[in-house]
Parts: C-alpha cells; structure tokens; sequence
C-alpha cells in the first residue's frame, strides 16, 4: 500500500502545474469586465505584455489539462468561443453565412 500511496505522489509532482502568471490570466478572463477603461489597456498594464501575445499566451493556456482542472467553466467557455469564432473565419474565407 505504501509503494502504492509513494507511486501516487510521483505522478502529482510530475503533472505539470499552472504559474502564478497563468493562474493570474485565467482570474484576469473571468473577470476582465470589472477593470475600467479597454481591456488592452488593462492587459497591458497588468500583464505588461502587448494584446497578441496575451491572446497567443491565453489560447496555449486554456489547452492545457491543468488549466481545465484549474477552472473548467471558464476554460470550457473560453475553448467554445474560440472555436466560434474559427468557424465564423472558415465560413467568410469559404463565403458562406454561419
């Protein structure tokens, strides 16, 4: 039972685990709309990174497991908007109405 429990504690610190500044990002997402003013801006200040590599940073984190461990509501909802929007960008490349 020990090698058992010893195995178990292995796989926990190996699993990769979410850095402050992700747990920062995913907070900021859930609630961006509190901050004045326009959300680059507060990113910007904030993060202090540009609006790209914020968006670059955020769509890598929310594939991650452990993002989805972390706060499966919003990391679902965030993965079904950015699929939206795929699929609105396909269909005006393609010319059809979604």
């Amino acid at each position: 039972m020990d090698a058992a429990n010893a195995l178990q504690g292995l796989e926990a610190e190996a699993a990769p685990t979410l850095s402050e500044r992700d747990r920062e990002i995913l907070e900021f997402e859930r609630q961006w709309w509190k901050y004045a003013g326009a959300k680059e801006t507060a990113v910007r200040e904030k993060f202090d990174m540009s609006s790209t590599r914020y968006y670059q940073v955020l769509n890598a984190l929310i594939d991650r497991p452990d993002a989805l461990e972390a706060d499966p509501l919003l990391v679902r909802r965030l993965r079904r908007l950015r699929a939206a929007r795929q699929r609105q960008r396909s269909a005006r490349r393609l010319g059809f109405e979604v």
